[in-house]
């Protein structure tokens, strides 16, 4: 009896560390090199603006960020022409950059008027600075991202401001990442999280319409 006791204890023990193993090897750690990324990309929509109440957000052009990724600066013509476009049709410009670099460090090719707000923070931008205040004073009630990185000031501050009421907008080449897997998961992550992607709009810029 016994003897019964103990294998039967011993079989328990043996099913419970099997079935823990087999919960580990589920994590996705284990499974990483099998992960596939979705087939085709999200859909892009053609949107219209109202520049009275919509806001073109550029997010860290700035040289300490910008200046040192290819990617970043492979985006400024397009990036370029739609800051043309938003202040040609009055449209709020919002820059952004980190804390203790100026707003003269904003890269040449996009540099701000000196008569547009300056925000300074790290990833996201509402945290910690006033850029929720200066949009809503002025009844902004859309938000273009745009800038670098993909996965930190525009992933986070896309996603806040969709939290707190705006329509987002982001042209997907009008952001970069170090990396090409980094821009693929932001656009991924924004078009499909919950909450957020209901507020996102992914687009081009020759597809915003004014």
């Amino acid at each position: 009896m016994k003897r019964e006791k103990w294998l039967l204890a011993f079989g328990l023990a043996a099913a419970i560390g099997f079935g823990a193993s087999s919960l580990h090897a589920a994590s996705i750690i284990d499974e990483w090199s099998s992960v596939k990324a979705p087939a085709a990309p999200p859909p892009l929509k053609e949107v219209t603006v109202d520049p009275k109440t919509t806001a073109l957000l550029m997010l860290d052009f700035v040289q300490p960020i910008c200046g040192h990724t290819p990617r970043c600066i492979a985006t400024l013509p397009a990036v370029k022409k739609l800051l043309d476009e938003a202040r040609a049709h009055d449209m709020m410009v919002v820059y952004t950059g980190i804390p203790n670099v100026p707003e003269s460090a904003v890269l040449p090719e996009v540099a701000p008027t000196g008569k547009e707000p300056y925000v300074q923070s790290f990833i996201d931008k509402f945290l910690n600075s006033d850029l929720e205040k200066i949009l809503k004073d002025k009844g902004i009630k859309t938000v273009i991202a745009v800038g670098v990185s993909a996965v930190g000031a525009v992933l986070t501050t896309s996603s806040h401001a969709a939290q707190s009421g705006f329509d987002v907008i982001v042209p997907a080449d009008g952001i970069s990442a170090p990396d090409t897997y980094f821009e693929q998961y932001a656009v991924w992550h924004l078009t499909h999280a919950p909450v957020i992607s209901p507020h996102i709009a992914l687009t081009l810029t020759n597809m915003i319409k004014f």
